[in-house]
């Protein structure tokens, strides 16, 4: 019997469950569960069961506040009431400890994707405040009439994209 290839996890499913919590960028123990194939009961247990290997650095427990937070901004509501506990948030070191405790081949390439992407989102905000650095040098160096140029500029900026919103209901044939 052969051994069959873990499917591939798309980028921009990893990227969509990276959030910034106290500052820090983290994954929650649900959504890390979910990309590893197994219950968020189960790799809480792992976690629990290797105390040593996550210290507060590399794993914490949202307080209520922010796991209403998390909820609104999100729209995570479980059936049949939720959760009990709020969510274990794990940082980068965290994820990656977590390779040493849940040993499957899904795992290893779940925790390679995710490292993946915690260094594409470094790059993204590394350019990011080059660029805002680069504009303000040359805000410095050019007079009052680039003024408006550059406000334009920064506002793109600091606001995020708006997605292309979808129409609801049918669509008629013209």
């Amino acid at each position: 019997m052969t051994k069959r290839a873990p499917a591939a996890i798309p980028n921009e499913l990893i990227d969509q469950k990276i959030y910034l919590i106290r500052h820090h960028k983290v994954m929650l123990d649900e959504d890390l569960a979910e990309l590893y194939g197994v219950t968020t009961g189960n790799l809480n247990l792992a976690v629990r069961r290797n105390p040593k290997r996550f210290p507060a650095d590399f794993m914490f427990q949202l307080n209520r506040e922010e796991t209403q937070a998390l909820l609104l901004q999100n729209a995570r509501a479980k059936g049949r009431g939720g959760r009990r506990t709020p969510p274990y948030a794990f940082t980068e070191q965290g994820v990656a400890m977590l390779s040493s405790v849940l040993n499957s081949d899904r795992a290893i390439e779940v925790n390679i994707a995710i490292m993946r992407a915690f260094v594409r989102l470094r790059a993204m905000l590394a350019t990011h405040a080059d660029l805002a650095r680069r504009l303000n040098e040359l805000e410095q160096k050019y007079d009052e009439q680039f003024r408006v140029v550059f406000e334009a500029i920064r506002e793109l900026m600091t606001t995020a994209p708006v997605p292309p919103s979808r129409r609801i209901g049918f669509t008629g044939k013209d």
